[in-house]
C-alpha cells in the first residue's frame, strides 16, 4: 500500500489519440471491428447468463423485435404531434400492461430505474401540491425496505429526497409492515414494496404496506419492474400469486419492465399510476426559453422510437398465451433449480422464490461464492455475485427466462461442479490489514492511474481474456461497509473506463 504521494499523470508524448478517422471507413471493415470488440462480451442468447438477459428461446421473436426496432430507430419521442406513430404505439402497450396490472394510467420508459424516477417525483411534487412531505421539518422522505433496489436511492439522491431503509424479515427476505409503519414520519411522501424483490425472488406483502401507508396519507409504489410481465401471467397458469398491483387498495403507482419478462430489446419499461392526476406530476414543461416548446413525459427529451417499436413487435408477437407458456416454463426450471441445489453439499437456497429469481449462499467456510462464480465462469456460465448486506450473506443470483428450462439440468451441473472446485480452491486470500487500508484511503489523493496501480499492488488485476479476477474484486468488497464500497466503485468504473484497468 503506498504511502507517499501519487505519481502526477505523465504528459502525452504523441498525437492526440482519435479513434474518429479522417474519411470514413467501409462498412465491412467497421462491421468487423465491431464483432472484434463484442468477441469477449457474454452471449445474450441460450440461457447460460444467468442475469441482465431475457431469453424467449425463440430466435424468431428477437429478430422481429431487432426489425422494428430499427423501422423506428430514428424517430425522436421529443415530439408525439410530430410522429403521431408514438402515440399510437404507446398507448397499445400502456393499455396491455395496464389491463393485466390493475388499470390506471402510465408512461413509457427507458427502464425501471426511469419508472422508478418518475414515480418518486410525482411522489414528491404530489405531497408538496398537497402540503404534505412537510417541508418544514425537512427534506421529504421515502421508506424502503433494505431488500428494495437502489434505484430508490438514486432518484432520491437526484431529486433532493432522503431514504429510510427499514430491514427486511430475516428469514423470508420480506417487507415487514410493522417496521414500514414505524418508519414513517411528516415527512414521509412514499413508501415502497417489491414485487418480487430482485435478490431472492419473493413478494413483499403489498396489501398490509399498501394499506398502512394509504391510512398514513401516504402514497404507496410497488416494483414490479423484475416480476410485473411474470407474475400475471403464472397467476392465469393456476398458480397462488398474492395480490401487488393496482388493483390493491392503497397502491398509487407501479413500475414494470417490458425488457424483462417481456422479453423487449433493452430501453422497454412502463410506470403506471392509479390517478392520472398523479401521473401529470411526473410531467416536466418549460417554457423558460425562446425556443421550442418543450413538454417530457421521461427524464429524456429527445430519444430513439426504436425500443417503443420493438417492445410493442414483441408483445404482440408474443401474445398472452405466449407469455403464460414462457412464464410457465420459467418458473418450473426456477423450481428444478431449487430443488437440485438442495442436492449439493453446501450450498441452500436463500428465501422461497414466488418468481422464477432464485439466490444460492454457502453454508460451507470453505466453498466461496465468489469463487464459484468465476469457476462457472470459467465453464461458460455467468452466475450472478451479491455481496452480504445487513446480515443477508453473499450469495449468487439466477434469473431463470423462457429458455432456461430447457438447459437447467446442465446448469444444476455447472453448478455442482462449480462448487467442488471451489471448495477445493478455498477462498481468496484478502487480509484483514488491507480491508483496513481500504477503508481508511483518500481516494481522492489517487488519480486514475494511480487507483489502477494500487489494485495492481494488492493483486487485483485482470486474468486470462481481459476479464477481472472477480472473486478477489467481490471477496475484497465484501469485506468493506457499503459506503467504502460504493467509493471503491465509483473509482474502478472510472479507472476501467479511463483505460487503466
Amino acid at each position: 500500500m503506498p504511502s507517499e504521494p501519487p505519481t502526477p499523470p505523465r504528459e502525452p508524448t504523441g498525437p492526440p489519440r482519435s479513434p474518429l478517422p479522417e474519411h470514413g471507413r467501409p462498412a465491412d471493415e467497421i462491421l468487423a471491428e465491431l464483432e472484434r470488440l463484442t468477441a469477449a462480451d457474454l452471449p445474450v442468447r441460450g440461457g447460460q447468463v444467468t442475469a441482465y438477459v431475457y431469453d424467449t428461446g425463440r430466435a424468431e421473436i428477437h429478430d422481429l423485435a431487432s426489425r422494428a426496432y430499427l423501422e423506428m430507430l430514428e424517430v425522436n419521442g421529443l415530439d408525439p404531434t410530430a410522429f403521431p406513430s408514438i402515440v399510437a404505439l404507446e398507448r397499445q402497450v400502456l393499455d396491455a400492461v395496464a389491463g393485466r396490472l390493475g388499470g390506471g394510467t402510465g408512461i413509457f420508459t427507458s427502464g425501471g430505474t426511469e419508472s422508478i424516477m418518475l414515480a418518486v417525483k410525482a411522489a414528491r411534487d404530489t405531497a408538496a401540491a398537497a402540503g404534505g412531505g412537510d417541508a418544514a421539518a425537512g427534506r421529504p422522505e421515502i421508506v424502503v425496505p433494505n431488500t428494495a433496489h437502489p434505484a430508490f436511492h438514486k432518484a432520491a439522491h437526484y431529486l433532493g429526497m432522503d431514504v429510510v431503509t427499514v430491514p427486511a424479515d430475516a428469514a423470508t427476505f420480506r417487507a415487514d409492515p410493522a417496521a414500514t409503519a414505524a418508519a414513517m414520519t411528516p415527512r414521509t411522501v412514499l413508501v415502497v414494496a417489491s414485487a418480487p424483490s430482485y435478490p431472492h425472488g419473493v413478494i413483499d406483502p403489498v396489501a398490509d404496506i399498501a394499506s398502512l401507508a394509504a391510512e398514513a396519507g401516504v402514497m404507496c409504489h410497488v416494483d414490479a419492474c423484475v416480476g410485473g410481465w411474470m407474475l400475471p401471467w403464472l397467476r392465469e397458469s393456476g398458480r397462488d400469486v398474492p395480490p401487488f398491483d393496482l388493483s390493491v387498495p392503497g397502491v398509487t403507482s407501479l413500475s414494470c419492465d417490458l425488457h424483462k419478462y417481456g422479453y423487449a430489446p433493452k430501453g422497454a419499461s412502463v410506470v403506471l399510476f392509479r390517478d392520472e392526476r398523479v401521473r401529470r406530476r411526473a410531467y416536466f414543461a418549460s417554457a423558460e426559453w425562446p425556443g421550442y416548446t418543450v413538454i417530457n413525459s421521461t427524464v429524456q427529451s429527445s430519444k430513439s422510437a426504436g425500443p417503443l417499436g420493438a417492445a410493442w413487435a414483441t408483445m404482440m408477437a408474443i401474445g398472452a398465451q405466449g407469455y403464460r407458456d414462457l412464464a410457465a416454463g420459467a418458473m418450473r426450471a426456477a423450481e428444478r433449480l431449487v430443488a437440485g441445489v438442495a442436492g449439493i453439499p453446501g450450498l441452500r437456497v436463500l428465501g422461497t422464490p414466488d418468481a422464477p429469481l432464485v439466490a444460492v449462499a454457502s453454508d460451507d467456510p470453505a466453498l466461496d461464492v465468489f469463487v464459484l462464480a468465476d469457476e462457472a465462469r470459467a465453464r461458460g456460465w455467468f452466475f450472478q455475485p451479491q455481496l452480504s448486506y445487513q446480515g443477508i450473506p453473499a450469495n449468487v443470483h439466477f434469473t431463470l427466462t423462457g429458455v432456461s428450462l430447457a438447459g437447467v439440468e446442465a446448469l444444476l451441473e455447472t453448478l455442482a461442479e462449480s462448487a467442488k472446485a471451489a471448495r477445493d480452491a478455498g477462498p481468496p486470500d484478502v487480509p484483514a490489514e488491507l480491508t483496513d487500508a481500504l477503508s481508511s484511503l483518500d481516494l481522492d489523493a489517487l488519480d486514475d492511474e494511480g487507483f489502477a496501480g494500487l489494485l495492481g499492488s494488492v493483486g487485483v488485476g485482470l486474468g486470462s481474456g481481459g476479464q477481472p479476477e472477480m472473486a478477489v474484486v467481490n471477496a475484497i468488497l465484501n469485506a468493506l461497509p457499503p459506503a467504502t464500497r460504493e467509493e471503491l466503485l465509483v473509482r474502478f468504473l472510472s479507472a476501467l473506463y479511463s483505460g487503466h484497468v
